[in-house]
């Protein structure tokens, strides 16, 4: 788990010999594993403390002991760039590694037969190359410093992997899922920085779940969980993304609300959220761009929230009306 930062940035500046081209490669790759991101050209950044000052000092070391030149400085953003965009870099970055590990989980789920027994030769290939993904996550995991959107699809889909190798066919004592009883004035744990899944998901609990619903927005790894508390779209909730379903889309399931005009939104969150263009609605683009508004111009959850509500209050009238008047 990565340590707690100090505030501010912890920038490696250098300029590295054009030959041999290996060298610039080998620095590159090291600064990629400590999860470093490049903020300029030939400027890499990391959230400030002392394991990052002990991990960047030797790639500084490495550098001038190549030939180059380098210098390490704590810096707090002034002008240009500030602290939001740079972490959403970070965030961007860790994103792209974790949805190559859920394109190649799907690979994976789409190598299981549909029905029958898995051999127990195939099993054990499958479980292993389940267990090299689960690694996979654990190495990008320790250098997600601000927790990327995508964590929690590449966690649905490999415990829906997992599952599927424990099951055995065959099973009928199991007695069918039943709806949940909708709480009452519950506290509701869900990430801080909250985008286009957490948002729609608070909008779903507070107006078709629980009127009475309070939100609590955490940092994941610091967070302990209280008992009571009801998590959705964060790691081991109780509400998350379950196989190809995003948190919106499971709330939907697990309170059994079949409202069409719900089912639309949940189409375009899903789209946005999960990256897989399943469903390829044309209004994707125009409220992926609203959402990234929102986030970009308040930084507060709070805010955040309100302005999403607003907007999914509208789309969720358009969606039922456009339904009532015959369109498709």
């Amino acid at each position: 788990m990565p340590e707690k930062d100090k505030g501010g940035w912890l920038l490696l500046i250098h300029q590295i010999p054009p030959k041999p081209n290996y060298f610039r490669v080998k620095i590159w790759r090291r600064l990629q594993r400590l999860g470093a991101v490049g903020i300029k050209n030939s400027v890499y950044a990391l959230p400030s403390n002392d394991q990052a000052q002990e991990d960047l000092n030797w790639v500084l070391r490495e550098i001038v002991e190549g030939g180059g030149d380098a210098s390490l400085v704590e810096a707090r953003l002034v002008e240009g760039l500030n602290d939001e965009q740079v972490k959403e870099m970070f965030r961007s970055a860790r994103d792209a590694d974790y949805q190559a590990i859920a394109n190649d989980a799907r690979d994976l789920l789409r190598r299981l037969p549909r029905k029958g027994e898995i051999a127990d030769e195939k099993r054990s290939e499958l479980e292993a190359a389940l267990a090299r993904l689960q690694k996979r996550v654990g190495e990008v995991a320790t250098i997600d410093f601000f927790h990327a959107r995508s964590r929690e699809t590449v966690d649905g889909l490999l415990k829906e992997m997992e599952e599927k190798l424990a099951s055995r066919p065959g099973k009928t004592d199991e007695a069918p899922a039943r709806a949940l009883e909708k709480p009452r004035g519950a506290t509701w744990v869900t990430r801080t920085g909250i985008h286009v899944d957490r948002m729609a998901s608070a909008w779903l609990i507070r107006r078709f779940i629980d009127p009475q619903a309070k939100f609590k927005f955490v940092a994941s790894r610091e967070h302990r969980h209280q008992p009571g508390e009801l998590r959705f779209d964060m790691f081991d909730g109780e509400f998350t993304h379950q196989g190809e379903l995003c948190s919106f889309e499971v709330l939907l399931a697990r309170f059994e609300i079949t409202d069409a005009a719900l089912r639309a939104l949940a189409e375009i969150v899903h789209d946005i959220d999960l990256k897989d263009e399943k469903y390829g609605r044309p209004d994707n683009a125009g409220f992926e761009h609203l959402i990234n508004g929102i986030a970009m111009a308040h930084p507060q959850d709070e805010v955040r929230l309100q302005r999403a509500s607003f907007v999914l209050d509208d789309l969720y009238e358009y969606f039922k009306r456009k339904r009532r008047g015959g369109e498709t």
